[in-house]
Order: C-alpha cells, then sequence, then structure tokens
C-alpha cells in the first residue's frame, strides 16, 4: 500500500516515446499487473499503451503519481523479449521506450479478437426441399459451425437460401472463435528429397534444434544449392518440439514465391510480417503470434519484434542482405539482433547465404559458428559460364551503354528462345540531366543529390528525400527548348535501347519505384518464372533469391558501379551482388551465361567472380580487414549530426569531438561533412570512431554525448553502432 495514496501499489511502465527509463504509475486497488502486462496510461493529455517493465519502481511522492488506466486482455511481454529491449537499447544507445514502441505496433491487438456470429445445423427441416437446399445440408451435415457466407460459398447457393433455412429453424446461431490467420503447417505433408550434402546439412541443423540450446549456423550455398529445403528441416523439427519459428527475409518481394514453397513443403504458408500487410491483418498475426496459434512467422526485420510465446527457432535467409539494417530512429541490423534473441532465448539461429557476409565468414572459421556447406547446385545443374566483357576493347555504339558482345549473345538466347536478364543497379531512366546551352544541371532543392529522370512518369525525383517535379522542356536557367540531355543510364534507358535493338522480344523491367507498387511486382516475376517474358531489366531486386527456369543468360551493365564509393564494404557488396545476380542463370540445369561489362577486369572483384574462386576473395577481403581494423577485427560508430543551418551542425559536431575522452583503444575521426551533406533541408556532419574490438565503444560515446554541448535548437544526433551505410 502507497501512504496516504487510494491506490494498491506503484509499478514501472515504459511507454512508447524517446523515455530513458520507465514511469512509475499508481496500480488501483484491486487492478492486477505482472511485468510484461500492457496497459494503458496517461501521458501528458494523451492515452498511450505501455509495458510492465522490470527493475524497482523509484520513489515519487504519491500524491504525483497518475494512476494505470486499464490492463489489456493480452498475453504478457515475456521476460526473453524485455531482456531483449534493453539489450538493443543498450547496445544501440537508443532510448528503451523507442525499441519498446516496435513492439506495441498493432494496438488494435491488445484486446482479444471478437468472436463471429455462425450457423450450426438443428434438428428441424425444411419444409420443402430443393435442390439448393440439400447441397446446404448436406455441407453442414457434421454439426461444424458455419459463417453464414462461407456456408454459402462450401454449397454453391446464395446467401437468401441460407437465411431462409435459418428463418425456419434449420439453423440456429452460434458464436465461432475467431479464424487462425493461416492453417497449421505440417511436417509430414511432403517429405524433401534431398542430395548428400543437404543431407548431411540438414542432419546437422536437425541435431541444433533437438539439442534446445543457443547456437548459430552458417549455412553456406552457392546459388540454387537448395539452402531452403535444408533449412525448412530444421523448421520442421522445431514444430515438432512444440515452438515458434521466425523466417527474416530481406525484402518484400520475395515473399510469394517463398510462401508458395513453404506451402508446397509443410502444406499451409506461414504467417506474413511486413510493411505492405494490410492493418487488420498484421492485428490479427500479432495476437495470434503472442498467443501462440501461429506457428511459423515468414517476416521483414521487424518480425524481430513479435512478442512470440514459444519462439525455438529463427532463420534469416540471405543474411549478408543490407535491408537488414534499419538506419532510422533506432539503428539496428536485424541479423546480428537475431543471434542476440536466440542468446537471449536458449534456441539455434540459422544465418543462409550464398555470398555471406565477412562476418559471419570470420565468426564461423573462428569457431562461435558452425558452418554447412552446399558447394553444388541441385541436382547437379551447372553454375553459369562466367566472362568479363573489357569496355575498352568492346565498347557500345555512341549513345548505347551495351557492348556488341552483349548484344550477340543476347540475340542468341532469344533464337533458343530462352530469357536474358540485363542487370543494373540505378532505378529510373538517367541519374542526372542538365543543359548542353548553359550546363545548369537539376539537383535536388533540399538535398546535394541530382535528380533523376523518371521518364516512364515523366519526372525528375530525388531518391533521397522524395521531391519530384515535371521534367520541363525549357532550361529553367537559361530558357532553351529541348536542349536538356540525360546523362548516364538507368533501367529504363537500357529498355529504350533493348527495344531499339529487338523491338519483337517480350520485354519486362523490374524496379522498386514503378507504379503498381509490390502486387505489380509479384505478377511480373510470376509472369517471368512462366516464361512470358523474353529480356529482363531490373535493379538488385532481380537478384534475391527467384528462381527463373528458362533464365540462360545474365548480363551486368556497369559491374564496375558500386566499387568507385568509398566504401569500406565496397568489394564486398559488389561480390556478394554480382555473385547473386548472375547466379539467376541456368538454375535448372541448361547450359547458361554471366557476362560482366566492366573498365576493370584484372579487379580483384572480377577476377574472383570470373574464376569462381570465392575463397580466394574472402581471403584476401578478410586479411585487408583486419590490417586496417575494421569490423569484425575492429569496432567502427558513426555519430551524424544534422541541423537546418551548416554552422549549426558543424558547430555541434565540433562540440562533440572536444567533448570525446581520452582512450588508448578508440580514436574519432572528423567531424566532415557527409558525403550526402544535405538532405531534407537538414545539413549533416559526421563523426567515425574506430577502436579496438574489445573496447568500450557505448561507453564511450556515452560519455561524449553527456560531455558534449547540449541538444539546442534544429540540431539532431543520430547513432549508429556497426554502420552499414557511409552516406
Amino acid at each position: 500500500m502507497i501512504e496516504d495514496s487510494p491506490f494498491a501499489a506503484a509499478a514501472p511502465v515504459l511507454v512508447p516515446m524517446p523515455a530513458e527509463r520507465p514511469y512509475t504509475y499508481a496500480v488501483p486497488a484491486g487492478m492486477r499487473v505482472v511485468p510484461g502486462s500492457i496497459v494503458r496510461v496517461p501521458l501528458g493529455p494523451r492515452q498511450v499503451a505501455g509495458i510492465v517493465w522490470d527493475g524497482v519502481v523509484e520513489k515519487v511522492d504519491a500524491k504525483k503519481l497518475r494512476p494505470i488506466e486499464q490492463v489489456f486482455d493480452c498475453p504478457p511481454i515475456d521476460r526473453a523479449m524485455r531482456h531483449f529491449v534493453d539489450w538493443i537499447a543498450q547496445y544501440t544507445l537508443s532510448p528503451p521506450g523507442m525499441v519498446a514502441r516496435m513492439l506495441l505496433r498493432a494496438p488494435e491487438a491488445f484486446d482479444p479478437e471478437p468472436w463471429i456470429e455462425g450457423l450450426q445445423r438443428t434438428l428441424a427441416k425444411p419444409d420443402r426441399m430443393t435442390d439448393a437446399r440439400m447441397r446446404v445440408l448436406e455441407t453442414a451435415e457434421g454439426g461444424l459451425a458455419w459463417t453464414r457466407s462461407g456456408l454459402a460459398h462450401a454449397a454453391g447457393v446464395s446467401s437468401t437460401v441460407i437465411d431462409g433455412l435459418k428463418a425456419q429453424g434449420v439453423f440456429e446461431t452460434v458464436m465461432i472463435p475467431p479464424r487462425p490467420v493461416v492453417a497449421a503447417p505440417d511436417t509430414g505433408y511432403a517429405q524433401p528429397s534431398l542430395m548428400p550434402d543437404q543431407s548431411d546439412a540438414a542432419e546437422m541443423l536437425r541435431s541444433n534444434v533437438a539439442a534446445g540450446i543457443f547456437g548459430v549456423t552458417l549455412l553456406d550455398g552457392v546459388t540454387g544449392s537448395g539452402k531452403t529445403e535444408v533449412y525448412f528441416e530444421a523448421v520442421a523439427a522445431a514444430l515438432d518440439r512444440g515452438k515458434q519459428v521466425l523466417i527474416l527475409l530481406p525484402e518484400i518481394a520475395l515473399t510469394h514465391a517463398f510462401l508458395e514453397r513453404f506451402q508446397e513443403r509443410f502444406g499451409a504458408k506461414p504467417a506474413q510480417w511486413h510493411s505492405d500487410l494490410p492493418p487488420r491483418m498484421r492485428e490479427r498475426v500479432w495476437r495470434q503470434v503472442a498467443e501462440g496459434g501461429v506457428r511459423v512467422v515468414a517476416g521483414a526485420r521487424s518480425a524481430l519484434f513479435l512478442p512470440f510465446r514459444e519462439l525455438g527457432l529463427i532463420v534469416v535467409d540471405e543474411e549478408h542482405d543490407p535491408a537488414y539494417k534499419q538506419e532510422d530512429r533506432v539503428f539496428y541490423n536485424a541479423r546480428d539482433m537475431a543471434v542476440v534473441r536466440g542468446h537471449i532465448g536458449g534456441f539455434p539461429v540459422v544465418l543462409a547465404s550464398a555470398t555471406p557476409s565477412v562476418e559471419s565468414r570470420v565468426n564461423a572459421s573462428q569457431g562461435r559458428y558452425s558452418r554447412a556447406v552446399l558447394s553444388a547446385r541441385f541436382a547437379e545443374a551447372a553454375l553459369p559460364d562466367l566472362k568479363t566483357i573489357d569496355m575498352r576493347r568492346a565498347a557500345p555504339a555512341r549513345g548505347g551503354f551495351l557492348s556488341p558482345v552483349l548484344l550477340g549473345h543476347m540475340r542468341q538466347t532469344l533464337e533458343k528462345k530462352e530469357q536474358s536478364l540485363l542487370f543494373l543497379n540505378r532505378r529510373g531512366y538517367a541519374p542526372l540531366t542538365l543543359c548542353r546551352v548553359c550546363g545548369h544541371r537539376f539537383g535536388c532543392p533540399v538535398c546535394s543529390a541530382w535528380l533523376v529522370e523518371h521518364r516512364f512518369r515523366g519526372q525528375l525525383v530525388c531518391h533521397h528525400c522524395g521531391h519530384n517535379e515535371r521534367r520541363p522542356e525549357a532550361c529553367p536557367e537559361c530558357g532553351t527548348l529541348d536542349h536538356l540531355v540525360a546523362c548516364g543510364p538507368g533501367v529504363e534507358r537500357i529498355a529504350e535501347e533493348v527495344v531499339a535493338h529487338f523491338p519483337d522480344a517480350r520485354t519486362i523491367v523490374l524496379s522498386s519505384d514503378l507504379m503498381g507498387g509490390v502486387r505489380r511486382l509479384r505478377l511480373e516475376l510470376e509472369a517471368i518464372a512462366n516464361g512470358e517474358a523474353d529480356i529482363v531489366i531490373g535493379t538488385q531486386l532481380v537478384a534475391k533469391g527467384h528462381n527463373f527456369p528458362n533464365m540462360t543468360l545474365v548480363g551486368v551493365v556497369d559491374a564496375d558501379l558500386g566499387l568507385a564509393n568509398g566504401d569500406p564494404r565496397a568489394a564486398e557488396r559488389t561480390f556478394q551482388l554480382l555473385s547473386q545476380v548472375t547466379g539467376r542463370a541456368g538454375r535448372t540445369g541448361k547450359k547458361s551465361l554471366g557476362l560482366l561489362q566492366t573498365f576493370q577486369p584484372d579487379h580483384p572483384v572480377m577476377r574472383a567472380i570470373v574464376s569462381g574462386d570465392a575463397e580466394a576473395f574472402y581471403e584476401r577481403e578478410i586479411a585487408e580487414r583486419e590490417r586496417a581494423g575494421l569490423p569484425p577485427f575492429g569496432r567502427l560508430a558513426g555519430v551524424i549530426v544534422s541541423a537546418a543551418t551548416r554552422a549549426e551542425s558543424e558547430g555541434h559536431a565540433r562540440g562533440l569531438r572536444r567533448a570525446a575522452p581520452q582512450a588508448a583503444d578508440l580514436f574519432v575521426l572528423g567531424p566532415a561533412e557527409a558525403p550526402l551533406s544535405l538532405i531534407g533541408g537538414r545539413h549533416r556532419f559526421r563523426l567515425l570512431i574506430q577502436g579496438e574490438r574489445r573496447a568500450d565503444m557505448q561507453g564511450f560515446i556515452r560519455t561524449m554525448l553527456a560531455e558534449g554541448p547540449k541538444l539546442r535548437g534544429s540540431v539532431r544526433v543520430q547513432v549508429d553502432i556497426d554502420p552499414q551505410s557511409f552516406l
């Protein structure tokens, strides 16, 4: 009992805002809360959902405490998930309330789903029988309850037939519990036929799941080697142990094809979790995950924060993919956090990739992770022959971007009625538009970036802040008509060139920003897989996990594109992307070819890809990282300072630099203007902190922020532990 208070007790509640600690609330007499209870509390003039947290209640004057308004009828957030939230907050230097906010993204799910009104057969008989009524009665035999629309659909009659039978007492109203969002998976539905190395890897994963303890396995297999079928065996083992499973995928575009493969193996689809899911479905998935009804979830990185009741396995597919890094509010890498979640929960984690990250390869070589290798494609399908096209010797025609060598192979592929894929990781028509007369370049008014022409839409677009404007006929600087020129290629421009060379070919452009969104993208991926396109032109979307049976030629339009941006991971990223892209060819056994247009055919990345010697590339890249003290042999963190004016941003960044403590194992680089120094009207400066692997990076940054200048005016500071982007 709290002295001089009508309330029985007090409880710490973590609210979804930038709070560094839980707030204390009074617990009214008769109300029962436990750590993890989801509650509704007053916060200023608003009512918000929060989570009753662990720890000692602060000593607060009882008269100042505001009461918890409601305890939601919802399973509490378990101790492992609460520990996970605290761990992420500590590691990423984020307010715990902002991490908890990711847990509470489905507020309508905190109350139980309402039961549905249904119908059940009685002993009464209709006054007369018709064919339609006979079908309804036959369908409803067995005493099962049906929804009105479901019974009508199953019996092939209109709803008025059902209403007539109900009016005569043939059916009575009953309440039906909410339907599951997906059917339960059946681990024995379709037993796979595995090759020997797949069987060995699958047995390794099954034994890890059976042990029921934490461990990480890197499933490292060439493209087309059947990694998915192997980790499905781990999924089956976890389900047989009564555990829930989370499968992380890097892109929504991958989800549809994955769902089909999962259904073929388990007879039912997994629940989905991603940003494109309708709000009502998100709420139902959240609730049924919390109650344990949903056994498998396939989702994007945010699925890590679903309140699983009995989580027993996490699979991270395409573990190397940069899409797993969130760079907004709470900066985290879902791959690394999945490993932490497994460690806290005491269950195994599987990381799968054809081109593993350097960090994962080093962890495997040093014994922190187990490693299962699939070195051959499924059913002994051959990997594509890979060759470079030296663009200094086989230059495109004037105004073009495709080498005569590549065009010749595309023509041969068309004649064989097989498919070609052209890859260019650049959206739109052209990355820059300028005036031939005065040299004016079209830049974003609020970013230090050029506007990208999207000719299909007739717009100039900034890919950083979303600013767009109509492409003018005349130069806004000098007023000259018809002298604007597009510089460089995007996928739309490559499509234009392809149509000029092959006017009768069926051509599809795949890019994330085309009209129609995810639905259109899925339909086009299905069309390609069904052989309804001859030539596909795409961005990095086409590199990820798709299976195109008739694809026998892959051409990389600009293989050098990722090598010249100053990113310490540039070589690794380029190797991964080009290996994944060329791996789209020949997956069903047909002889296939991958061609890389490059001005640097002797670059180590190009040599590694063409030779197929991935081990040599990894050895070289790992040795370079170790010499430079870069991750995973050292630690990096970025501190990004932004403000409405350049002076504010630079001044605050320099103040932080001066406040940095002295440390033998950590040093600060900068501040310097970020490569993208202006985004959305905000000027950006970066500090980069580098140190030894065991250095206390978080403690160093906490001290720097505490001792540095206080946030004033428009200044904002973001901390990025283990940065993936250096822009």
